[in-house]
């Protein structure tokens, strides 16, 4: 089947098997790999990516399911060598251990800062239930979300 989306600002015509999940897709097919494929039972998070702005987890949905939208990746948050605000709270404030899980924790909490640019700490870790983390004790990712609300409000443009 022809896949037309937009991947990254970057628009992309496929021909895909109806059957391929968008997490294989931007990994094989767009080269994007920052996505992670962890459980691909939704159970894990490590695959969440924006979906005309929305937090989807890419595993629990095919590619051909994506045609005529838009979507954002980890490695499309970055704008000219500029970290988005949570990026560089994840860096600041070490909310990554082994990064697994990270790229998914970063495209939830974006999709939270979007919706709440102000969360209570309940509010972002309620917002990151459906993103496991096995290496981190939540607490570290916590203040990076944080971080990044502060200088989201602050005026750092978002992607």
């Amino acid at each position: 089947m022809r896949l037309t989306l937009t991947i990254n600002n970057q628009k992309r015509e496929d021909e895909v098997e109806p059957r391929m999940l968008l997490v294989h897709y931007l990994r094989d097919i767009a080269g994007l790999t920052g996505t992670h494929v962890g459980c691909e039972t939704s159970l894990c998070g490590a695959c969440t990516v924006l979906v005309d702005g929305n937090a989807v987890k890419s595993c629990t949905m095919f590619a051909v399911q994506a045609d005529g939208t838009k979507v954002t990746t980890v490695e499309g948050l970055a704008h000219d060598g500029q970290l988005h605000p949570v990026q560089e709270g994840f860096w600041e404030e070490h909310g990554l251990q082994c990064g697994y899980c990270t790229p998914g924790m970063i495209m939830a909490s974006v999709d939270l800062l979007s919706r709440n640019p102000n969360p209570s700490e309940a509010e972002i870790r309620h917002a990151l239930e459906g993103n496991l983390c096995r290496c981190t004790g939540y607490q570290h990712i916590v203040k990076a979300v944080q971080y990044a609300a502060i200088k989201m409000r602050a005026g750092q443009p978002a992607a």
